[in-house]
């Protein structure tokens, strides 16, 4: 595992790059420290894991925190739109898509502390878990200086260089980051009728489940087909990344999209733009 930033060196330049300086640095270690670290630690020094020395619970913040901005900035830049619109370009701000792609962009990897297992499975460039990473990040930040500072990072980071390409693709008709809808435009034009969610199990602790959705065809010659599953930290995760795996499913399956309909790797496209 590389020490990176738990070295005070390491930490003094993340938070240059990232154009935050923590009054509490430990803040930005635990925010870097993955499960799997803090599990083997336990292990080594106290016999358990000591859950509070993982980023799982500034993750949560940090969702809800990312969240909040994004819906702030988007309701006083485009007083215009409606608040279907608005909803879905927040939607593709706070994708786990799109946030694990920003965080890669910030090289939110190399800082990573990682146990072994997940070191060697390649985890300094899995998108999910660079996702959480950035978002207890920002919850370090929040819970470091307040909404202020969050503010600054989220629009710099996450908002500014992406949301004029996301509203053209809004304009387009492109479903940004909102694969749920994308899914179900696309069986609704084929007489597929609604996609249907089914919870088909829950792991972990209350305070860190992981659920596992699949997405059912309702109508037509697939009616009641698994179309595909998806797992997440909530159940509204779990649904859209069931959702996103029956779209790119059914597309490569080699049906045909409406005229003008924008795909999912289209809109992925414009929604990141972070090669």
């Amino acid at each position: 595992m590389a020490s990176g930033p738990s070295h005070p060196s390491g930490i003094a330049e993340l938070q240059k790059q990232i154009g935050v300086a923590f009054a509490k640095p430990e803040l930005l270690v635990r925010a870097l420290t993955h499960s799997s670290l803090a599990f083997e630690r336990g292990l080594l020094e106290q016999g358990a894991a000591d859950e509070a020395n993982d980023n799982e619970e500034l993750e949560f913040l940090g969702d809800a925190v990312v969240g909040l901005i994004a819906a702030d900035f988007l309701y006083r830049r485009y007083p215009e739109l409606k608040e279907g619109e608005l909803t879905r370009l927040r939607a593709g701000l706070v994708s786990r898509q799109h946030l694990g792609r920003v965080a890669a962009k910030m090289d939110l990897g190399a800082s990573l502390l990682l146990g072994k297992g997940e070191e060697r499975s390649g985890g300094r460039k899995k998108p999910a878990l660079l996702a959480n990473t950035l978002e207890a990040m920002i919850g370090a930040v929040y819970l470091d200086g307040g909404l202020e500072p969050a503010r600054v990072l989220v629009e710099k980071w996450v908002v500014e260089p992406y949301v004029s390409e996301l509203r053209s693709a809004l304009e387009r008709g492109g479903a940004i980051g909102d694969h749920k809808s994308a899914l179900q435009e696309y069986l609704q034009a084929r007489k597929g009728g609604q996609p249907r969610y089914v919870v088909k199990g829950e792991t972990g602790p209350d305070h860190r489940k992981r659920f596992l959705v699949e997405v059912h065809s309702t109508q037509g010659e697939s009616a009641h087909r698994v179309l595909a599953r998806g797992t997440g930290t909530t159940k509204k995760h779990a649904e859209q990344e069931a959702a996103r795996r029956a779209y790119q499913k059914l597309l490569r399956e080699g049906q045909e999209l409406q005229p003008g309909q924008t795909t999912i790797d289209e809109v992925a496209a414009a929604g990141e733009l972070i090669a």
